[in-house]
């Protein structure tokens, strides 16, 4: 459904403009915790609020994984990208995700579709890389595809794009938005970054992850995608913030990944902590963040 006015009819937890304190105040006050069900309704609570979903997307099926598209007010590119939701794999919806989804639409100028892969411990890995790839090569029928994940969902959409560097139609480009890529130990700010990231903490994204990777190692390439082969990278653009625990996550992807070869680019915001962009539209740091990396997506498509 088209959406030509969807920042002035958003619905959500905030009526205008915020800063990171106000950010960080609701987190603090909407703890996401406890068994995985009791998770997954703080986090949509957090997200949100009492006002229920945004209704800014329409539902569909592709390859069997169900979804929701958002489509701009403009169509200015062909192509569609897929948004793949973050929330450790255990909570998190394309509902909790359609305000980001919505702003990259309309920065892209394309439809954009969030899966509603499968989730955690109830459907361990991996069924959301086979959620994922299904849909990406439903979509893939239509034309070119580019990907978006933030956080697990970065992760995700990286080993999605892995998967597909060898098809005859492999995705065109990534945005990962703090991608969980390494639980090999190399990240320092796993730990230094805990006391200045209110929206993530190493402990919780481990007992996340034991949820998630019951039966893989931590040295596994799919789960720690940084040790796999990142010269099949197609184009990316990492977006992180310098308060995040995960910070290293995506500092370490990006040396490696151009050390190999790959065009990857990194912009580090200086106060942002994690999954920032979910708070699009009232938060200017988050619309610049997904400007940025459409400008990044767009250059694909275009080519």
């Amino acid at each position: 459904m088209p959406t030509p006015s969807w920042r002035d009819h958003v619905r959500g937890p905030f009526s205008g403009s915020i800063g990171w304190e106000d950010v960080a105040a609701r987190i603090d006050a909407h703890s996401v915790d406890g068994d995985p069900p009791a998770m997954r309704e703080a986090f949509a609570r957090l997200m949100l609020g009492a006002s229920g979903q945004p209704d800014l997307g329409t539902a569909e099926t592709l390859g069997g994984i169900d979804a929701l598209r958002v489509t701009p007010a403009e169509r200015t590119h062909e192509g569609t990208a897929v948004w793949l939701h973050g929330g450790g794999y255990v909570f998190g919806s394309p509902e909790t995700h359609l305000r980001p989804a919505a702003a990259l639409a309309e920065a892209l100028g394309v439809d954009v579709v969030l899966p509603r892969y499968r989730l955690a411990p109830e459907h361990p890995w991996p069924a959301q890389r086979d959620d994922a790839l299904a849909a990406v090569r439903a979509v893939q029928a239509n034309g070119p595809v580019v990907l978006a994940g933030d956080s697990a969902g970065g992760h995700l959409a990286l080993v999605t794009a892995l998967a597909l560097a060898d098809d005859d139609a492999p995705v065109r480009a990534l945005a990962l938005f703090s991608p969980n890529t390494d639980r090999t130990g190399q990240s320092h700010t796993r730990e230094a970054n805990m006391p200045r990231d209110p929206m993530n903490a190493d402990e919780d994204d481990r007992q996340l992850a034991a949820l998630t990777f019951p039966h893989h190692a931590d040295d596994d390439p799919e789960v720690s995608p940084l040790l796999a082969d990142l010269s099949r990278l197609p184009r990316t653009h990492i977006e992180v913030g310098a308060r995040e625990v995960l910070l290293d996550d995506s500092r370490l992807l990006a040396g490696r990944a151009h050390a190999l070869g790959a065009a990857v680019s990194l912009h580090v915001e200086p106060r942002a902590f994690h999954m920032w962009q979910l708070w699009t539209p009232w938060l200017h740091e988050a619309d610049a963040s997904i400007a940025r990396a459409a400008a990044c997506l767009r250059e694909a498509l275009a080519a």
